[in-house]
């Protein structure tokens, strides 16, 4: 069994998102991030469960994909380690060259 641990930016990526949606849409913001958790949580279980990013074909790192949103994450040790939420219709190479454009 893995455990799942979120680092403080992806925390605050997936807030930050979770915000932005509530201006509009308060009950699909709350769903999402319910959601989010409970994918996540089965990492607890199944810390091979995500695949490796497209962008990233020989990368150490996995995704897991709820709409609207990315979680990356690299399992370690018995350790699934949450490490960035981002939107789908940011490009994740785009991002990591210079996160300011990936905006």
């Amino acid at each position: 069994m893995a455990e799942v641990i979120w680092t403080d930016p992806a925390l605050d990526e997936l807030e930050e998102i979770a915000e932005y949606i509530a201006l509009d849409k308060p009950g699909a913001a709350s769903s999402l991030v319910k959601t989010i958790f409970s994918t996540v949580e089965r990492l607890e279980l199944f810390p091979e469960s995500g695949h490796v990013p497209p962008e990233l074909p020989d990368s150490i790192y996995r995704e897991l994909h709820v709409r609207p949103c990315r979680i990356f994450y690299r399992n370690e040790g018995g350790v699934a380690l949450i490490l960035h939420v981002m939107r789908d219709e940011k490009q994740l190479l785009r991002f990591l060259l210079d996160p300011e454009l990936g905006s």
